[in-house]
């Protein structure tokens, strides 16, 4: 079973990447802002570009899920590369998939006592007021040099994905100043070794002014911002890995929200666009949690590791006009 399942990724794996070229190689003329939100001569009718990006989704989501990383982290940069939309509609759209899986989350993360609002607020405050910079930035920007941002960006993401560590439980010895001040700490309840974790930060300065730069990078290019949280929460910080990853799940919501208002008031938010996208990303990750458990998440998570570099990659090019 493990054999076949594999298979079956790999094979997904492949044919996202052809579904991509495939779209366009069909429409595949260099566009202005002013044109629209085709690229170009399409050469399949108004109405199939929802269908086809549904069903691209929907394998998106299921890599997403197998491969720990958001969706919005894998949906810009390949929808943007491959498809024949305008960048600013597909940044817009990728807040979006990225804010609803967040709100769906959020919720049952606070109930269970994961997500801490103490360690939230401040970063939350920080991250979403430079989201909004971020968006506002990233609109007046030429989208070749967008392009060629979020290629440099995507590289920067498959290398930290390559490399990056974990620690379930940071040792901080002692809680900082400025943490003390906010009342950052908490405690929760960790189910797999049946004992209450008390918990505190460190280094609380360094990891705010880090979020101003991940602030910036989720509102300008559209990307959910987990992949950079976690890593600042728990190895710089020092919060344990779960709630680390809580509280970023929780943070996208407020962060997605504010740099999502500037792309919909500039009517970069396209129903056409965000529903099959949304609807797309959630069914796949139901399908994608279900088989999970069987899963070997170090093949999957290579298969995304090479599924955005091929992205970056493709972004650099188009950015370059090559």
């Amino acid at each position: 079973m493990g054999k076949k399942l594999i298979r079956f990724l790999l094979v997904a794996a492949v044919f996202l990447a052809l579904f991509a070229v495939v779209g366009d190689v069909l429409a595949s003329t260099e566009p202005s802002p002013t044109q629209g939100v085709i690229k170009g001569e399409s050469k399949i009718p108004w109405w199939g570009w929802p269908i086809i990006l549904f069903f691209f989704t929907f394998i998106l989501g299921i890599l997403a899920v197998l491969g720990g990383v958001g969706g919005g982290v894998l949906y810009v940069p390949l929808v943007s590369g491959f498809f024949p939309f305008h960048l600013d509609f597909v940044r817009g759209a990728g807040l979006l998939v990225a804010l609803a899986g967040a709100l769906a989350a959020g919720p049952g993360l606070l109930r269970r006592n994961l997500a801490s609002l103490r360690l939230a607020m401040p970063v939350a405050l920080i991250a979403s007021s430079c989201a909004i910079v971020g968006a506002m930035v990233g609109l007046a920007l030429p989208a070749k040099i967008v392009q060629i941002m979020l290629g440099s960006v995507i590289i920067g993401i498959v290398i930290l994905l390559a490399t990056a560590r974990k620690s379930d439980f940071p040792n901080v010895p002692k809680a900082d100043k400025l943490s003390q001040a906010l009342g950052i700490m908490g405690v929760y309840t960790e189910e797999s070794i049946g004992k209450n974790i008390d918990w505190k930060i460190h280094r609380t300065l360094p990891g705010l002014i880090l979020f101003i730069v991940i602030g910036l990078m989720a509102g300008m290019f559209g990307l959910g911002a987990g992949w950079a949280n976690i890593p600042v929460l728990n190895l710089l910080m020092g919060a344990p890995l779960k709630i680390s990853v809580a509280t970023s799940k929780f943070l996208l919501s407020i962060t997605d929200t504010s740099a999502a208002w500037i792309y919909l008031n500039s009517g970069a938010v396209l129903p056409l666009i965000v529903v099959p996208s949304i609807l797309g990303i959630m069914l796949g990750s139901f399908i994608g949690v279900r088989i999970l458990a069987r899963a070997k998440i170090a093949v999957v998570k290579w298969i995304v590791i090479g599924l955005l570099a091929f992205a970056g990659v493709r972004a650099l090019l188009k950015g370059f006009g090559i």
